[in-house]
């Protein structure tokens, strides 16, 4: 496994250990029932507190505070922006765990990536593992790594980068971050896998746009949506 080179190095553990100014954005409701919060997460903003002091403010402790009962379901890296979803009882929380689990919720994505991308659409498929000595990063890794597929589509380009829709089949840590890297084309303003110009954005250009999923309850289709900000 390659380390990162000193200048890498300093940046990822300026981002890890010191760069956390967690956006100040009031709290984007975009569905709430007895069972099901979704939220339109900032970037910027952690999923769930880190390790630290410095780290506790995040996205769930603001959810808690409106709702109390809120329980995580899943989570978007910090540097993601999108819907987010929460369950209100933990009924709900096991229900729709399963379902994330089972494979059986639609994840939509929008990404502003380095590059023109030649082809309109296509299929990553390449396993992925942490990349130890840079964790929390992750790597390609054909003989120990995990299955993740992601199929995308091309919504237009220039000749400086191009905007792509995600759609994640497998759920696996900086899947699309790490698909798109080896793809050639990563993700604009990606502080672990961008380098040089395509690094120096204000902030990660990937939003998850769009989530379905079947109520915990009635069982019924359900489908959020939250417009990129970029």
């Amino acid at each position: 496994m390659q380390q990162l080179d000193n200048s890498s190095q300093d940046r990822y553990r300026a981002v890890m250990e010191t760069d956390y100014t967690p956006p100040q954005d009031p709290l984007v409701v975009l569905y709430e029932d007895s069972d099901v919060l979704v939220v339109d997460k900032p970037a910027g903003l952690l999923s769930v507190p880190g390790r630290g002091e410095h780290l506790a403010d995040c996205l769930i402790s603001r959810v808690q505070v409106a709702f109390p009962t809120a329980l995580v379901v899943h989570r978007l890296d910090r540097d993601t922006s999108g819907v987010i979803l929460f369950a209100l009882s933990p009924h709900a929380q096991r229900a729709l765990s399963m379902q994330f689990e089972q494979r059986q919720t639609k994840k939509t994505y929008v990404a502003r990536v380095l590059g023109a991308v030649a082809e309109p659409e296509g299929t990553i498929d390449l396993p992925l593992i942490v990349d130890w000595p840079n964790r929390p990063k992750q790597m390609v890794c054909h003989e120990t790594g995990k299955a993740a597929v992601t199929e995308w589509k091309r919504l237009k380009q220039t000749s400086e980068e191009s905007r792509l829709r995600l759609f994640p089949q497998t759920g696996r840590s900086h899947q699309l971050r790490v698909h798109c890297l080896a793809m050639g084309h990563p993700i604009l303003g990606d502080p672990f896998y961008a380098e040089g110009a395509a690094a120096d954005y204000p902030r990660m250009m990937l939003h998850s746009e769009e989530l379905r999923i079947n109520h915990p309850e009635h069982g019924r289709g359900l489908k959020f949506r939250a417009k990129a900000p970029f």
